[in-house]
């Protein structure tokens, strides 16, 4: 065996990302089958593989027992001795057997054995570079699509975007470049596979994430996150510190910040709201652009009654119900919204008061 086969080795470490090592316990486990089945031969044997001689060897190993029962794995102890009289029983004793030729044959037939081994040691790197990755977001190229699946390239891997994950407002043309979240990395026995979606609400929390350093350091929370992909998504946001405002930080000046993603998201349209404790508040800030009056809340229901003025009824609950709905995947209570006129009628608002509260507004304007 020349060091070609080592420097090839080597170079295919380099070029694989694979640890060499590997690579040459791939390469002793094909020699050592070679020689079994070219030789036909049961022996316990050893490969020697010398990296700087370039030179390979082959060491029949046998047991030193009183009485001979198998001469492939065992010597006598009169014959170990006749090598060298330190030999004991149950000593091993290594013999060189290599055959001439059997550079030759072990070439041929380690080729495909240490071939699956690189495949099975990429898969691995694969896999764990990509693991690392999952919950995140990644930019790729689509590659190709069928009915099914949108095939993105992530770099050394093609990715699977189904059709349940992709975004209905968006169209997806070969070539394009797009940015994935990546919502499950596993192993199976066709090696790594990754699941990637665009309709999925934590790809908005990793976008604003990126987008806005406040986030990325802390400074301000993301505390939860309501997505109807394509269309409209809510977001709400706290800040420990009440000097910084947590909604103005991601919206950023002239809403710069949040433009860069609702342009990655297609014109997605995105309410950020800022979270309270306070489900009275929570719940107004939430339903917004709409204006609240009043939320009756039930604790133990965790349901709440929202009454808003009656010109504001149709923008409260949104069209087919989608502003309400998000609302209430947002603050994870529900919202039963009712117009004032229906809250006076069923006595859920009393119409003096409303009054008082609607004339105080004015004068509040008015000066």
């Amino acid at each position: 065996m020349s060091s070609q086969l080592f420097d090839a080795i080597d170079n295919l470490a380099v070029e694989k990302g694979i640890d060499k090592d590997v690579l040459l316990e791939a390469l002793e486990a094909a020699l050592i089958s070679a020689y079994k089945k070219n030789f036909k031969s049961a022996t316990n044997v050893r490969v020697e593989l010398n990296e700087e001689t370039g030179k390979m060897g082959v060491f029949s190993r046998k047991t030193v027992v009183e009485e001979v029962e198998d001469t492939q794995l065992e010597l006598s102890l009169e014959e170990a001795k006749a090598i060298d009289p330190n030999y004991e029983i149950e000593d091993i004793i290594e013999v060189e057997v290599t055959p001439k030729d059997f550079g030759r044959i072990a070439a041929q037939a380690a080729k495909q054995v240490v071939t699956q081994r690189v495949r099975e040691a990429e898969r691995g790197v694969i896999f764990s570079e990509y693991s690392d990755r999952e919950e995140d977001v990644m930019t790729g190229i689509i590659q190709r699509k069928d009915p099914r699946f949108v095939y993105v390239n992530l770099g050394k891997i093609e990715a699977k975007l189904a059709e349940a994950e992709q975004m209905p407002s968006e169209e997806y043309h070969v070539h394009d470049r797009i940015k994935v979240f990546v919502s499950k990395v596993e192993n199976t026995s066709k090696g790594p596979q990754i699941y990637i979606s665009r309709a999925h609400p934590d790809l908005l929390k990793r976008l604003f994430e990126m987008e806005v350093p406040e986030i990325y350091d802390g400074i301000v929370e993301i505390k939860s996150v309501a997505r109807e992909a394509g269309d409209r998504s809510k977001l709400s946001v706290y800040a420990a510190d009440p000097e910084i405002d947590a909604v103005g930080s991601c919206v950023g000046q002239k809403g710069q910040r949040v433009q860069v993603i609702v342009d990655e998201l297609k014109g997605e349209k995105i309410d950020i709201v800022e979270w309270s404790e306070d489900p009275v508040v929570y719940v107004s800030n939430a339903l917004s652009p709409s204006k609240v009056i009043d939320v009756l809340v039930d604790e133990d229901a965790k349901a709440t009654t929202v009454i808003v003025p009656d010109y504001q009824l149709s923008l409260a609950i949104g069209k087919r119900g989608q502003n309400a709905r998000l609302a209430a995947k947002l603050t994870g209570w529900k919202i039963d919204i009712k117009s004032e006129t229906e809250a006076i009628e069923e006595g859920l608002l009393i119409k003096e008061e409303n009054e008082a509260i609607e004339s105080n507004s004015d004068d509040d304007l008015f000066y």
